[in-house]
């Protein structure tokens, strides 16, 4: 029997009596549950795996408060990493109590860099770490990223806002994702902890949501006298932030020049969380260190906030080129930097991204890319641009004169079309169609093809009759057989069309100009297909209805019709304006 073999043995027979064992290992050895120690005294709990032969190894650190039993580390074992899967502070095994991301002061970041250190010098570790993981995870790196951990080379957050106030808002939460997020995902396990009364399983929790408990939360009014059972010990602190919705707790970008290692970020157009991307832009501009400014990486493929890498995403196949084996990719990242193989990484484009309609991949040195070429489109209508069989069109002479009018009433918001899981998706916006609270605006059908790539902006020229309200601006690209499937939105709440901390009532029937900025897309429009611009005043539940009132929606229940007027000519043109790219 080899050493190896013997090692392995041992293991096992050690594993059966209870024993931890922290050796030299071997057969792609795990030990559950290893207790790490904080600073403060606390010990958090993590899952260590380690590759079959004898090492030394690169560690990769992924810690988590959705669980850390339900990460899936094999492929990184077997390309020769120590994987350490750890539950954050106050989650499932870890002691402490949970603070979430609403908070400005909260642990996640000394435990990061404790939780670095305490990795590599796990046996069999060659000292050199990695962080890795999507979402939350994502957050808890560049929580502790600024820190600097001396054993800390590189990271893979992927898919994180650089703020709360992206997540969120304007000035609120967005009630679908955050009341499922909280009530069905993070309370459960809030309440096993601190043995609160309630339940205490995700599954039984996502029952109770499905069968009638979302509906009644989402209808909820105020968000400030939620029940306390939704945020449990976090109710609190949740509605501070309620009470000052400019306040951005999480400060990434400001801290970007305190980081002096290198991110890779992967995210898809369609992802709520894809802001992440200004982290990236920070980090290159800024970064503590040559190495953080010109090693950053960011690719961005056609996909939601879950289901990066497939080539299906919704209902639409952007084809074989879009599927990309997003492991592989962090493999080679870490196999870079950790290893120091000479694998080509060094030599990649610091950005790549996804044509959508072109269905192909491009290398760009910069995002936004700088050659784009702004081409504006103006709203023109008879005012009859309510629905798409309306008469609105978009054209690049501007109108002598024009608007149009629309209802809009909280009571029955425009619904919003994702997946059942509550991610935004490039969604056929077919259901919608008669809906005369959306005014619809679209060219004639191309003659060649337009490849936008950037940010899209709507400048609106719009007056309500109420003191506040919302606009709401989705980029469609309409195909030949009516299919019509939205490529970017973006969205402004009237009283902080200044900025969240200058808000500022309407005075009822005043035409406004507003500039709503677009999620970034990259789409080239094929010939025979139409451009086409919808604008409405809600998105639910993707985002929280105005009230239509000039009370604190967060603390008032009141809700009010509004009729809402686009102007489109004379001084006031309202248009539509797309970064190009020229073939």
């Amino acid at each position: 029997m080899n050493t190896a073999r013997r090692i392995s043995r041992l293991v096992a027979l050690l594993a059966a009596a209870g024993i931890f064992f922290q050796g030299l290992a071997s057969a792609a050895e795990t030990e559950k549950n290893a207790a790490v120690p904080m600073r403060d005294g606390v010990i958090l709990r993590a899952n260590v795996f380690r590759p079959e032969g004898e090492g030394p190894w690169p560690v990769l650190v992924l810690r988590t408060p959705y669980g850390k039993d339900a990460q899936k580390p094999d492929a990184y074992v077997k390309a020769g990493y120590i994987v350490v899967t750890q539950d954050a502070r106050g989650r499932y095994a870890s002691d402490g109590r949970w603070e979430s991301f609403y908070r400005a002061d909260t642990h996640d970041a000394a435990d990061g860099y404790d939780t670095v250190e305490w990795a590599a010098k796990l046996p069999g570790s060659n000292g050199k770490v990695g962080t890795f993981g999507v979402s939350y995870n994502a957050f808890l790196q560049w929580r502790l990223a600024p820190l600097r951990p001396p054993s800390l080379v590189a990271m893979c957050a992927r898919s994180i806002p650089a703020r709360l106030t992206q997540l969120e808002g304007p000035g609120t939460i967005r009630p679908g994702r955050r009341l499922n997020w909280f009530y069905a995902g993070m309370a459960p396990d809030m309440r096993a902890h601190s043995d609160t009364e309630g339940v205490k399983t995700k599954a039984e929790a996502a029952r109770l949501w499905k069968e009638g408990e979302g509906e009644r939360l989402l209808h909820f009014l105020p968000w400030l006298d939620l029940p306390k059972n939704v945020f449990e010990h976090e109710k609190e602190a949740v509605d501070a932030w309620l009470r000052e919705p400019h306040r951005e707790p999480w400060q990434f970008v400001e801290h970007c020049a305190e980081i002096s290692v290198p991110n890779l970020d992967i995210c898809g157009w369609f992802d709520h969380c894809n802001d992440g991307i200004e982290m990236h832009q920070a980090m290159r501009r800024v970064g503590k260190t040559e190495i953080a400014r010109t090693g950053q990486r960011l690719i961005i493929g056609p996909w939601s906030h879950s289901g990066a890498g497939a080539s299906k995403v919704g209902s639409v196949n952007f084809g074989k080129a879009a599927a990309l084996d997003t492991k592989q990719v962090e493999i080679r990242w870490f196999d870079h930097w950790l290893k120091g193989k000479d694998n080509g990484m060094s030599k990649t484009a610091p950005v790549r991204i996804f044509v959508m309609g072109a269905n192909r991949w491009r290398d760009e040195q910069e995002w936004p890319p700088a050659r784009a070429v702004t081409t504006t489109f103006h709203l023109h209508s008879s005012g009859r641009a309510n629905t798409p069989s309306g008469d609105g069109t978009l054209s690049t002479k501007p109108p002598a004169a024009g608007q149009d009018t629309y209802r809009y009433d909280p009571h029955d918001p425009v619904p919003t079309l994702w997946s059942a899981a509550l991610f935004t998706l490039p969604a056929d916006q077919a259901p919608l169609a008669k809906r005369n609270d959306i005014l619809v605006y679209q060219t004639a059908p191309l003659t060649t093809a337009l490849e936008v790539t950037g940010y899209p902006e709507v400048i609106l020229h719009a007056a309500s009759s109420a003191p506040d309200t919302d606009f709401f601006a989705k980029l469609i690209d309409v195909a030949p057989d009516g299919t019509n499937r939205d490529i970017a939105s973006g969205m402004v709440r009237a009283r902080y069309r200044d900025g969240l901390d200058k808000p500022r009532l309407l005075k009822p029937g005043e035409a406004v100009e507003y500039r709503i900025k677009l999620r970034p897309t990259s789409n080239e429009f094929q010939p025979g297909h139409r451009i086409r611009l919808d604008i409405t005043s809600s998105d639910f539940p993707n985002y929280d209805r105005s009230h239509n009132t000039a009370a604190d929606p967060n603390a008032d229940a009141a809700l009010e019709t509004a009729e809402q007027t686009i102007h489109h000519g004379g001084t006031r043109l309202s248009r539509l304006v797309l970064p190009v790219i020229q073939p």
